[in-house]
C-alpha cells in the first residue's frame, strides 16, 4: 500500500536513540491545540491555492490534484501558509519498499528507523512491511505515536517494532478533550499494554500550564509507568511548549520556565521514574 510521506529526515538525533532516520507521514486524528506541525494533520484538500503562491513552480494540478515536484522545492513554506485547510501539498505516496530505499542511502551510518507523522499508526500495515525490511537489514525500529492504534489488536506490527514513543498529552478524559477534542482512553490502555509487553521507550508530556492539569498529569503518568520499569527501562519526557509553528490562535499560551519543568521532573523522580529528561 501507498501512504501519504510528508518528509524524510536523513539524520536525526532527537527522534530515538543514535542517529536514526526520521520518516513523517501526513495526516492525523488529534486535533492538539499546540500542535507544532499543524500542516500535518489533513491530507489536501486540492483546491489548487497554494500552486499559484509557489515561486518555484513546484506544484501543479493533474487530473484536478495538487501535485509535487521535490527537486523543484526551495522549502520556503509558501505553500503550508497559504493553505487554509491544515494540510501540506508536499506529500508523496509511496509504498514501503519505495521508503525503504530511501533509508538504505543513510546505510551504514543510521542505527535505526523512528516513524512519526502526523499519526503513524493511521497506516499500520505499511508500518509492518517496512519495519520488516528495516529488521532484516538489523535497523532498528521504533515509533513516535499519538497511542490510539489498539496495539494489542496488532501482534504481528508489534514484534517487528523495538518500541513505542508515546503521547500522554493529559490524564484526565475532560483534559485530554481540551488539549485535543479525543479520548485519551486507547492512550492509557496502550500505555499500560505496551508497557507490560516492554514495548514502551518513552512517555512523553509537553508542558502547557495554561492548558491543563500538568502536576496531575506527570504524578499519574510517572506512577503508572514505574509500575513496569521491572520489565525495561522507560524515559519520560518532559517537554516545554513552544509557540514556534503553533496556530496563530493556539500561540498564546505561556512558556514554561525552567524552575517549573525542573519541579515535574522532581515529582516524575518521586513516583519512581528513574529517567526523567527536560527538554
Amino acid at each position: 500500500m501507498k501512504v501519504p510521506v510528508n518528509k524524510i529526515i536523513p539524520f536525526s538525533a532527537v527522534d530515538g536513540p543514535g542517529n536514526r532516520t526520521a520518516v513523517f507521514v501526513q495526516g492525523c486524528n488529534f486535533n492538539c491545540r499546540y500542535c507544532h506541525n499543524p500542516e500535518t494533520r489533513n491530507l489536501c484538500k486540492n483546491c489548487g491555492e497554494c500552486v499559484e503562491k509557489c515561486p518555484k513552480h513546484a506544484l501543479y494540478v493533474e487530473n484536478g490534484e495538487v501535485r509535487f515536484r521535490p527537486e523543484l522545492c526551495c522549502g520556503c513554506d509558501t505553500c503550508i501558509k497559504t493553505c487554509r485547510f491544515g494540510c501540506s501539498p508536499r506529500i508523496q505516496y509511496l509504498d514501503a519498499g519505495e521508503v525503504f530505499e530511501r533509508i538504505k542511502k543513510q546505510m551504514p551510518y543510521i542505527r535505526g528507523i523512528t516513524v512519526s507523522g502526523g499519526e503513524c499508526t493511521l497506516y499500520p500495515d505499511f508500518l509492518r512491511e517496512l519495519f520488516v525490511l528495516c529488521r532484516e537489514a538489523h535497523l532498528g525500529t521504533l515509533l513516535d505515536s499519538n497511542g490510539t492504534l489498539d496495539f494489542e489488536a496488532y501482534p504481528e506490527l508489534l514484534d517487528v517494532t523495538d518500541g513505542v514513543m508515546l503521547d500522554v498529552k493529559a490524564w484526565t478524559d475532560e483534559d485530554h478533550h481540551t488539549v485535543t477534542s479525543v479520548s485519551n482512553e486507547m492512550v492509557l490502555k496502550n500505555m499500560r499494554y505496551l508497557a507490560s509487553q516492554g514495548k514502551l521507550f518513552e512517555v512523553r508530556t509537553v508542558i502547557v500550564p495554561e492548558l491543563f492539569d500538568c502536576r496531575g498529569t506527570v504524578r499519574e503518568t510517572a506512577t503508572l509507568a514505574a509500575q513496569y520499569l521491572d520489565k525495561g527501562n522507560i524515559r519520560y519526557k518532559i517537554i516545554k511548549y513552544r509557540p514556534m509553528g503553533v496556530r496563530e490562535e493556539y500561540a498564546h499560551y505561556r512558556v514554561p520556565d525552567q524552575a517549573f519543568l525542573e519541579e515535574l521532573a522532581e515529582l516524575a523522580r518521586s513516583c519512581g521514574m528513574t529517567d526523567v529528561l527536560i527538554v
